[in-house]
Formats: structure tokens, sequence, C-alpha cells
């Protein structure tokens, strides 16, 4: 069956599978499914921006939804909105993407991205054409908000403002001239840090680097921390819903790390409690949660998988080894200016530098790599490895998660792009590449009995 919604919302290459007879009929399924109320939507920093934003909203309209223009904001600040203010939200994003790219993602009224059962519901009613058509009386209508003062107040009442002042931390952020530009550098102000910026104008284009917060892409943030003495570097990627980290001496900080930083400090804080993360993550994670008393959820990767599975188990702390963090006493979605205060704050706390904490945690080393599939082949691929490894431990709760004694390696099909990434752990960065090799090697052997 022919499927829009991916991972994380419907996303494509602009003006070719992304167009705006697409983001037209699907805000027309949009409304049809919602029968009414309104809709906020917002977007990130991408040229093809309002183009998509106003077929979107144009089809909102026609089904007689009213609509609430947010503007250019970081989507955890739409998500904010969407749970105090709306029926349901849309943000135009491709995140981490490419700029060619963009995406339309679906806020549920309570914040969260949508249930599958419901994306499902909006497919068929996209494929079917079967729109709801009132009458000339009855289409909808757009006004404009402004969600950031209320976003921006939530966190920074969730972190002790008057503990990060006294620490008066020296920060850069490197925002890849994305909307984080908007909330993060002036939060981490609010906070007391002393805050030096990079990319933090606003372009579509990109042009300081790729939007996805990788090490390579972040080499100029590197060196800043350590020319300018900073206490951290911090990275957003296009629309801040991901932070990733380096410490004061100029260390790139796997997604992975934080996680696990933030999972201890939670549970020591609660006593206790559940945490929810992808099979995708480092068994640090698991290693802290249980040394203090908690309990480990693993999920399927995908962060509105987390957010559900949170809410349903009442845990107090989810997220994903990619840098996005989600807090429960906040909200169910990844939160890149959440993230960043909350480690200021910690920083503060701990009175000692983030490598010295960071160095306290279990270590492993995880590589991580993709190898370009079709969609189309993505299943039988699937079915392929599953053979090709059926005499191995594994667990299929997302993919193929294969268990070694000294590691692991996960093996799975992006939801966003036509490609399946390959995931390694291991006790050492050189034994995690070997996995990695390995596995690479029978992925893409199974790929060529297809031709």
């Amino acid at each position: 069956m022919t499927r829009l919604f991916g991972t994380n919302g419907v996303r494509g290459v602009v003006n070719e599978d992304m167009n705006m007879t697409l983001a037209g009929d699907l805000g027309r399924a949009i409304g049809t499914w919602l029968k009414g109320g309104k809709v906020a939507i917002g977007t990130d920093s991408r040229i093809s921006n309002q183009m998509l934003k106003s077929a979107v909203a144009s089809g909102l309209m026609s089904t007689g939804i009213s609509v609430v223009d947010l503007g250019e904001v970081p989507t955890p600040a739409v998500q904010y909105y969407v749970r105090a203010n709306t029926d349901m939200g849309v943000v135009i994003t491709a995140s981490h993407n490419p700029p060619e790219f963009n995406g339309i993602k679906v806020v549920a009224g309570d914040g969260t991205e949508l249930l599958k059962d419901i994306e499902t519901d909006i497919e068929d009613i996209y494929f079917s054409k079967e729109f709801n058509i009132p009458s000339w009386k009855e289409v909808g209508s757009m006004t404009k908000d402004d969600p950031l003062r209320s976003y921006h107040k939530a966190v920074l009442d969730a972190v002790d403002k008057e503990l990060t002042k006294k620490a008066k931390l020296k920060v850069v952020i490197d925002c890849a001239n994305g909307v984080g530009g908007l909330s993060t550098p002036y939060l981490l102000r609010k906070l007391g840090c002393q805050v030096i910026t990079l990319n933090a104008q606003l372009d579509g284009t990109f042009p300081g680097h790729e939007s996805e917060p990788t090490e390579k892409n972040l080499r100029d943030l590197k060196k800043m921390v350590v020319n300018v003495g900073a206490d951290l570097g911090i990275a957003h990627d296009g629309d801040s819903d991901r932070a990733i980290f380096f410490d004061e001496k100029g260390s790139f900080l796997h997604g992975d790390k934080t996680l696990t930083l933030m999972a201890k400090k939670m549970v020591k804080e609660h006593g206790g409690g559940t945490v929810v993360t992808p099979v995708s993550s480092s068994s640090s994670v698991e290693d802290v949660v249980k040394e203090y008393g908690g309990e480990l959820v693993y999920t399927a990767v995908g962060s509105p998988i987390v957010a559900r599975t949170m809410i349903e188990l009442g845990a107090i702390f989810g997220g994903e080894e990619n840098g996005g963090l989600i807090f429960a006493d906040h909200q169910y979605c990844r939160d890149a200016p959440m993230t960043a205060a909350k480690i200021v704050e910690l920083i503060a706390k701990e009175e000692r530098s983030l490598s010295q904490i960071i160095d306290e945690l279990p270590k492993y080393a995880l590589d991580k790599r993709g190898v370009p599939c079709p969609d189309e082949l993505k299943e039988e691929l699937m079915n392929k490895l599953k053979e090709a490894f059926s005499e191995q431990k594994y667990d299929d709760i997302d993919g193929l998660k294969i268990l070694y004694p000294d590691g692991w390696v996960l093996i799975r099909p992006s939801g966003t792009e036509p490609k399946y990434r390959i995931y390694s752990q291991a006790g050492t960065v050189e034994r995690a590449k070997e996995l990695g090799d390995k596995h690479l090697v029978e992925v893409k052997k199974a790929l060529k009995s297809f031709k």
C-alpha cells in the first residue's frame, strides 16, 4: 500500500514529490478528518516554506478549518502552542534534510505527533479525494499569532535561573541558519550565559553548513568553543528539535552522551521512574537508569513512538540518540531549546566542567552509517537480512538488532529517506567500526541480489 507518512511526517524534494498539489490535498485531507475547528501552522526557515504553508493552509480552509499562522518558529514552540490553543497543528519542515527537501508534519491536539492510525485515516482520505466541501459561507479564515512568548516562559520556568545566573557560563551556539536562532540564544542570555552565535540568521539555503548537526558539519563550532574558551558548544538542526553538544575542550559529544546524562539526572532526581528510548540508543542509557533504580523501556525508532509510549507508561523522560530529548514535565516532544537550558542548568549545579561530568558515564562506542535503498525494496531487503542472520541472536522491535557478546548492530530502513541505516555499538571505536563494516558488506550484498 502506498503511504505518505514516514517516521516523522511527509517529506520530499520540493516541486518534485513535495509539491503544492500534494500539500493542498493533504491540507484538505487533514481538514476533512478533523471536521471543523482550528489548526496552527508554523514553518522552519526553508525557502519553500511560504509556498507549502500557503497550499496546506488553503486546503485546510477549503474544508472549513480556521488557521492560525505562527510564522517561522521552532517546531517545539508550535507543539507547545497547539496543546493550549488549537485542535491540531502543522509544521512545514524537513528537519535535518538538505535545503531542496521540505516536509509536512502533523501535530495532534495534545502537542504530540500523530498516532499511526490517524495518519492512516488521513492517508485514506487523501488518496480517495473524498474531501469535505462546505458552502461558500462556511470556508475557514486565517489569523496570526506569536507562540514564542509563552513557549519561552515555559522553558525558563523549568530551570533554576538563579543558579544558572551565578554560574555565568560562556556558550557558543550554532543555529544552522534555522529557527533555533529565534529562541536558544535569547533563552541562554536570560539564564545568565555569555552567548556567542554562529549561523543565527535565518536562511533556508543553509549557507553556514548542512542542517544536520554532525561532527563534520560543525567544525566551525568546534574551533570557536576552543578559541574563545567557552564552557560548552551547542548545535541545532534546521527546525530546532534536536541539540548536540561540544564540551569545553572542543570534543564532539554524540547524542547518546547527553541522552545518558539527562536520563541519569532525571532518574536520580525522581528516585526512580521510567525512561523510554529507541532500540538504536546506546547501552549506557540502560546502565545508568538501572543503576539509579529506574526502568528502561525500548521502542521502535521515531520520536512520536517514544513520546506516545512515555504517555502510556507515565515515563519521566525519554529521547533518541540523535539529540532529540523529551522532558515529560514540559511537553511530549523533542525540544532543543529546553535541552540546551537543562544542560546549562546541570553544569551550573555540578560546578564542574562538562567533560568531567561526561567522563563519569559508561563508555561505549557507537558507529552510524547509511546505505541507499529504494523505498520499494525496503521490506524485501529486511526479509532477506532476517534470513541471512537467522542463526544469530536478535530482536526485531524495529528492523533487525543483532546481538553479540561484545556489542550489537541495528539495521533498519529509514522512515524519512530512501536508505537503510546501520548502527553498531561496542566497547571500542575500532570494534564498533569493525561491526559496522561487516554488516555494511552484508547489506550491500543483499541489495545486489535484487538487480
